[in-house]
């Protein structure tokens, strides 16, 4: 016994020493690394003043260069930086990756235990001075005055670069709540609180949405955020799918009313240095999952049983399409049988060039979902597989020419530029087609300004959150709450009824009156449930974080919450981040509200009467897993006998 526990004290000890050591390595590797790329910078741009008007030398030749001056067209801009910009320049404004910020806004340099982004991101001086690349998603941004200032910190960066050229910085969406599900939604305590997507198709309100996309795209650049990486066109044809919660329901004209309102309130009628570019994803539609499993992952597979490819199409042609979205991303998946190849969207010729360019004469940025090239892992382990779904056996310099030749301009999750040189120089791509793509991305970042002025003041600060930005998301979960069930007009609840709680944040709810801690002494139980998944199944370790598959409750489970809800009077409210199986819940439920996405106080409000349902479904919800089964992917409102209707929602008498 005592040489085992000998034994096991030498291996811990081991491995706290062999990790203290590696992480140490890290940590010296990485400001060797930092030195080394800081050493390539040169001085930040001088200021030139020419009739009373201040210009910045970004290439710092002592001149006025067309590029540099706003009184020029965008297009002789465009002209005069490709003119100027070697092909390492070129290759490397085609990448837009992952980054990482240090403490307080500092430059993300130096690897950190603390940091967990640290260890497998690269620095953003190996991105943007030695890869020359200026397309940075930022996933951070804890507290706003820490974003703003690696704002400026970053944008310092590239203007010592040898063209000045300023970095885009983009986010997927921050307006939820702190419990919203994984990939809806990045956490982000200063921005105003919203309902989600689903919630906004069950408000139906286009002048809502656009007051959002406005004041989303205000607080947004605040903080340096130019980028949107949305809005989902997307339709939830299949309700297993994971990425439901990101879209704005199964109507196609309903989707269609929200994106280009959307986009609208991010962008204005038109492309400015006010706006937040939009990235409007996922081309053609990425609703039709095969089997509800999400193509992040292999087999990557969408099903078109219903030979209803085209309704997919809608939302892209009524509303990312006249809006003029900036950028779109395909998607993952493969169009089975849709195309001459069964090969991914992001790497499919007939579906970028054919369809997208061609069709549709779009003539903005196509940005590749992130990771189609190189897997996504940390220390040996693989994250996720690249999702080059149909061409895996292609190496990674050959998918990268396979995605150039289908159209592509971004690379979303990459940072692999020396692919695209390597491809120009071996004479495999022309340079002639690399132009095209820096072209247009050229083009993005001189309307939004970002030539002039990249930087902000601190003054901004006091935009983010503020209390008319609250209300307006305050309002919004108000409106997204759907009632679907009032036996006997139990609801509202009149004042003074005790009500024990059971699923609610106790952060949020635990002052509300009439709260007590006893079900026997309750008149009625408040039960919120969230909609159930499966994650036995994941191969991947991300892909555990995925709430994708089944929609009904276990067995064990379902009985529980039966035996709860037969105690006492019970209102169920459910939390459909996708549809939920709950029959049996359901009927015996004396009271069922649908909620996407609001805090609790306002669902509290809403049952004690504070204010009226006025909510519609945005998707149907199945009365069994068998229905479900039996739906085909890509048609909407096809399950038998739903348990209630899309656009199904009552209100109080």
């Amino acid at each position: 016994m005592k040489r085992l526990l000998r034994f096991l004290l030498y291996l811990v000890g081991f491995i706290l020493v062999f990790a203290i050591g590696g992480l140490s390595w890290l940590y010296i590797s990485s400001i060797i690394r930092s030195n080394k790329n800081m050493a390539l910078l040169g001085s930040e741009a001088p200021v030139l003043k020419i009739d009373n008007q201040t210009y910045r030398d970004l290439n710092k030749n002592g001149k006025l260069d067309v590029y540099e001056d706003p009184r020029q067209s965008t297009e002789d801009r465009v002209d005069d930086l490709l003119r100027q910009m070697n092909l390492e320049e070129k290759a490397g404004i085609m990448f837009f990756t992952w980054t990482f910020m240090g403490d307080n806004g500092e430059l993300g340099e130096k690897a950190s235990a603390f940091n967990p982004m640290s260890l497998n991101f690269e620095s953003n001086s190996t991105l943007v001075v030695k890869k020359h690349m200026n397309y940075l998603n930022m996933m951070q941004g804890d507290k706003a005055a820490d974003m703003l200032t690696w704002n400026n910190n970053v944008q310092k960066l590239a203007e010592r670069t040898r063209l000045g050229i300023p970095v885009t910085i983009g986010t997927d969406p921050r307006h939820g709540l702190s419990n919203a599900p994984f990939g809806s939604s990045i956490y982000t305590s200063y921005f105003s609180k919203w309902c989600s997507y689903p919630g906004f198709a069950a408000i139906d309100d286009t002048l809502l949405m656009r007051e959002f996309g406005d004041i989303a795209r205000q607080e947004y650049t605040a903080v340096g955020f130019r980028l949107a990486v949305s809005p989902m066109a997307d339709l939830a044809t299949e309700p297993r799918w994971w990425r439901v919660n990101g879209t704005f329901g199964e109507d196609a004209e309903l989707a269609s009313r929200m994106t280009k309102a959307y986009i609208l309130g991010f962008q204005g009628d038109s492309l400015n240095h006010r706006s937040v570019a939009c990235i409007a994803k996922h081309f053609s539609g990425g609703g039709p999952q095969e089997d509800g499993i999400d193509s992040h992952f292999p087999p990557g597979r969408q099903a078109y049983p219903g030979n209803n490819f085209n309704y997919h199409l809608i939302p892209f042609e009524k509303g990312v399409f006249p809006a003029n979205a900036s950028e779109i991303m395909p998607y993952y998946g493969i169009p089975v049988g849709q195309t001459s190849e069964d090969v991914g969207f992001g790497l499919n010729k007939d579906i970028i060039t054919g369809l997208l360019r061609n069709k549709y004469h779009y003539e903005g940025i196509v940005c590749t979902d992130f990771g189609l090239v190189s897997d996504v892992g940390i220390f040996g382990i693989t994250l996720k597989p690249a999702a080059a779904h149909g061409a895996e056996k292609l190496t990674e310099i050959e998918k990268v020419k396979k995605i150039i030749d289908a159209g592509c301009d971004l690379f979303g999750g990459e940072s692999k530029p020396e692919l695209v040189i390597e491809l120009v120089k071996s004479g495999q791509i022309n340079e002639a087609r690399i132009d095209s793509s820096v072209r247009r991305i050229l083009r993005e970042k001189f309307k939004l300004g970002l030539f002039d002025n990249p930087y902000i003041s601190e003054k901004n600060l006091s935009i983010p959150g503020n209390e008319k930005f609250m209300e307006k998301g305050r309002e919004s979960q108000r409106r997204s709450l759907v009632l679907l069930k009032n036996e006997n007009n139990i609801l509202p609840l009149k004042a003074g009824t005790k009500i024990y709680l059971q699923g609610f944040e106790k952060t949020e709810s635990d002052t509300y009156k009439g709260l007590i801690t006893s079900i026997k002494e309750a008149d009625v139980i408040i039960l919120k449930l969230q909609t159930p998944y499966d994650s036995k199944t994941a191969r991947y370790l991300v892909e555990k974080l995925f709430h994708q598959g089944n929609l009904e409750f276990p067995e064990k489970e379902k009985n529980e919450i039966l035996d709860l809800i037969r105690s006492k009077p019970t209102i169920t409210v459910m939390s459909l981040e996708r549809p939920a199986v709950f029959p049996e819940i359901n009927a015996q439920s004396k009271a069922v509200i649908a909620d996407f996405s609001s805090q609790d106080e306002i669902i509290l409000d809403l049952i004690f009467g504070q204010f009226k349902p006025t909510g519609k479904l945005p998707f149907e919800l199945p009365s069994s897993m068998q229905a479900v089964l039996n739906q085909k992917e890509d048609l909407p409102y096809d399950s038998k006998d739903p348990l209630y209707k899309f656009g199904f929602g009552m209100t109080y008498k």
